[in-house]
C-alpha cells in the first residue's frame, strides 16, 4: 500500500536523530528504518501518519501531522481507500 506521497506529511530531520531507534520499532508500517545509527524514511508512501514516531522520539527528528491521513479515518470509525 502507498498512499498519494504530495500529501504526506512526515519528515526526518536526520542530523538531529541520534539513531536511538524507537520509531523503526512503533512504525506499524515499516516506514523508518534504521542504517548506519541514521533514521531514515525508506518508504514514505506508506505513512499512514499515526503519528508514533513522532511521539516517541526523543529528539524531535520526526515529525508528522497525525490525525490528517488514513489511519485518522480508521480510528474514525470511517473508511480508507488506500
Amino acid at each position: 500500500m502507498e498512499y498519494i506521497s504530495e500529501f504526506n506529511t512526515l519528515k526526518m530531520e536526520e542530523d538531529k536523530c541520534v539513531g536511538c531507534g524507537l520509531c523503526q520499532t512503533v512504525c506499524p508500517l515499516r516506514v523508518i528504518e534504521v542504517i548506519n545509527r541514521k533514521a531514515t524514511l525508506q518508504h514514505p508512501k506508506r505513512c499512514i501518519e499515526c503519528g508514533a514516531c513522532m511521539s516517541n522520539c526523543p529528539t524531535s527528528a520526526v515529525t508528522v501531522e497525525a490525525g490528517v491521513g488514513c489511519a485518522q479515518a480508521i480510528f474514525n470509525g470511517g473508511s480508507c481507500n488506500c
